[in-house]
């Protein structure tokens, strides 16, 4: 039985542009979700009736007022605004993001058809609407008559058509939404005209806690990590935090971190200190939490860089609980702390055998800053942590109850403490002796008594709502995998099922490689053991034949090393899609050089010396499978190769993928699974890691809106 589709009312302005521009970002939707259909209801706002209101002394609320109005009364289930419209703040109940598609954010000049800038009279008459297209033309054009425009963008263009104006400063992404690229006279530079960080942006604002739009919008929210910068001294920070800096496109920062950390950011990210000195706070702690919220909510790659470690006197619980509240998902990375810094590194060792078995830290300071009681009755109220007690476990129940502590103390058992295979068991003091009855874990573990213990992250955020997804790919492309899988929310269960071993002596009687006309490569694994091997071989660059790629993903493999693609598939990436570009591009008698994994097979080489070429096929790299003790727990599969699936199921059977989701990256990978009458829950559209992952998110949130 066929579900019928799920139709959400999307609210949006009567303008061509308005409609054009939500309708394209409606459909792109659409061919994301399956399931999914969107009716547009046009709504008019105060800006579309009132003509003659300048636009610099119109209110915040001009454009989305009455949008909003519909949407708090559930006439529509959400709205769609150019991003710059948006008020701020954003009026109460209301909840938003930004769509991450932006177009081309340049502004431009628009004169009457055929004129050109030089065609200006000495005093022209310029249509503009905001301060900062204001000063523009003061500076450039200081002769100029400036005057208000209103109007949608063609009844704009009409104004300066009939002579109204002599010219007019618009953006340009209303120009290309409406395929009016024709009357754009000039595009204007960033350098000379900075426009609004939002332009070119449409925004969705629904109300708040809808789950449904929650849902849609952890597909485009990348999750916030909260990361230790370690003490400032940049050698203690850790390669996880390293990682998510040089990834990030806006890193909020503490005044505790080494600065030459910010070095790592990727060109064009923004740094903004945040941080808390004695007496002096760059921003209070309510304006770094609403901005953390703010920034993840335009799509961007948000990292909140703490000094030393982030849980430990970092008001790390404030930001994280802002988040909880709007459903957006986030990443906790520990650092090294003071405490290590000051102990570890300078051999006053809190733990010293036959000296001392522990220690206390705190602080003297409360909310505020005033001071605190730091007596032997509120000590005894902070959390105990026991390390090496799992098998002390009921002693230690019996004396700290003796000692006074209510057996109703909260308190928690930590197993494999920062691992992928963490457990989390709550309870209280009185019961800790039971779970040593019901439980029988072999992993190193850790006893928590005190108050905190009731507390914990929510792990249900994001589109991955906090899976555990195993990645069975090679060690290679798992980093890749596995950060994709954080950004969505996910838990990442790092277990390579497959080894790639290389063949390069095997290749010694290989032809050089300039003596090809085309190199042909499938796959990344492919590209990283071809540049292996121009390295052994000590091969000149300058020598290497024309490459073709069945897919981007190959192609991206290929460009940290200067080499950038001359043919693949537009669209199609597979054996298939490359079969249909080589007909375009491949001569009668061209020399080719494929290089492949054991498990390809032939046939592509067979298919492309039908086209009249002359085909070297070589096993560049063998597929090994790697063997477990133990299956993992996880309740998504993500399979990249046959072979990673073969090696699955040589160790633990078909029938342990009965109940899980199944992702595979392409078709070959999903016929490995059919031999066992296994059908994959989720095919990538696009034959690539981030193309299987996002398939995997659209696939969850076309589950959650439409069930």
């Amino acid at each position: 039985m066929t579900r019928s589709p799920t139709v959400l009312k999307a609210g949006t302005r009567p303008s061509s542009l308005a409609l054009t521009q939500t309708r394209g970002a409606l459909d792109r939707i659409e061919s994301m979700l399956e399931g999914l259909t969107f009716e547009m209801v046009p709504i008019t706002s105060g800006g579309d009736t009132d003509r003659t209101t300048d636009l610099r002394e119109s209110p915040a609320d001009f454009f989305t007022r009455e949008l909003d109005e519909a949407l708090l009364k559930g006439e529509v289930d959400f709205a769609v605004h150019s991003a710059k419209d948006l008020p701020v703040p954003m009026p109460g109940k209301i909840d938003w993001f930004w769509l991450p598609w932006q177009e081309e954010p340049r502004d431009v000049l628009i004169l009457s058809k055929g004129r050109k800038i030089d065609d200006l009279p000495d005093n022209p008459v310029i249509g503009v609407s905001s301060e900062r297209r204001e000063a523009y033309c003061r500076n450039r054009f200081p002769f100029a008559i400036q005057k208000n425009i209103r109007g949608n963008i063609e009844e704009r263009i009409a104004q300066v058509d009939r002579g109204d104006y002599d010219m007019l400063v618009m953006a340009g992404a209303a120009l290309n939404r409406l395929n009016l690229q024709d009357r754009i006279t000039e595009w204007i530079p960033l350098e000379e005209l900075q426009v609004p960080e939002a332009q070119g942006y449409l925004a969705i604002t629904f109300r708040e806690g809808d789950e449904r739009m929650i849902a849609l919008r952890n597909l485009f929210m990348h999750a916030v990590i909260f990361a230790g910068a370690g003490v400032s001294n940049k050698e203690l920070c850790t390669m996880a935090t390293l990682r998510a800096i040089r990834q990030a496109d806006i890193c909020l920062y503490d005044s505790l971190i080494d600065k030459s950390l910010l070095a790592e950011l990727p060109p064009g990210a923004e740094a903004i200190d945040v941080g808390k000195r004695c007496g002096a706070h760059s921003k209070e702690q309510h304006e770094t939490t609403k901005l953390i919220c703010e920034c993840v909510r335009q799509s961007k790659r948000v990292v909140r860089l703490k000094g030393g470690d982030p849980g430990i006197f970092g008001r790390l619980a404030e930001e994280t609980e802002a988040l909880e509240a709007l459903g957006i998902p986030f990443r906790v990375i520990p650092g090294i702390s003071a405490l290590q810094a000051a102990t570890t590194g300078t051999g006053m060792l809190l733990t010293r055998r036959n000296v001392s078995r522990g220690f206390v830290a705190l602080t003297p300071r409360k909310s505020g800053g005033a001071l605190a009681r730091c007596d032997g009755e509120m000590k005894n109220k902070l959390p105990v942590i026991y390390y090496m007690s799992i098998r002390a476990m009921e002693p230690i129940a019996q004396q700290m109850m003796a000692d006074g502590r209510s057996p109703d103390t909260p308190a928690a058992i930590i197993y494999n403490a920062g691992g992928e295979d963490e457990q989390i068991f709550k309870t209280t003091l009185g019961f800790l002796p039971d779970h040593v009855q019901k439980h029988c874990i072999k992993q190193p573990g850790l006893i928590m008594v005190g108050e905190t213990t009731a507390f914990g992250y929510r792990s249900d955020l994001g589109a991955l709502q906090g899976k555990k997804v195993l990645l069975t790919c090679s060690e290679a492309i798992q980093q890749k995998a596995a950060d994709l899988v954080h950004d969505l929310g996910g838990r990442p269960v790092q277990m390579p099922l497959i080894r790639l071993k290389t063949r390069y002596k095997k290749m010694a009687r290989l032809a050089p490689i300039g003596s090809y006309d085309w190199v042909v490569l499938t796959s990344p694994t492919s590209v990283r053991c071809f540049i292996e091997l121009l390295k052994k071989t000590e091969t000149d660059l300058r020598t290497i034949p024309r490459l073709m790629v069945c897919g981007k993903g190959t192609a991206d493999e290929l460009k940290p090393h200067g080499l950038y693609v001359d043919a693949l598939p537009e669209t199609g990436y597979s054996a298939e899609g490359l079969l249909e570009t080589a007909r375009n591009e491949i001569e009668p008698d061209d020399q080719i050089l494929r290089l492949r994994a054991d498990k390809a097979g032939p046939q592509l080489a067979e298919d492309l010396r039908k086209l009249g070429a002359e085909v070297d096929d070589y096993i560049i790299y063998e597929n090994e499978p790697i063997t477990y003790d133990e299956q993992p727990d996880f309740e998504i599969v993500f399979f990249a190769s046959a072979s990673g699936v073969e090696s699955f199921i040589a160790q633990w059977g078909f029938q342990t993928l009965e109940d899980k989701t199944i992702v595979v990256i392409g078709k070959p990978t999903a016929q490995a699974l059919e031999k066992y009458n296994l059908v994959p829950d989720v095919t990538a559209k696009e034959a690539t890691i981030p193309g299987a992952i996002q398939s995997l998110a659209e696939h969850l949130c076309a589950v959650r809106i439409c069930s």
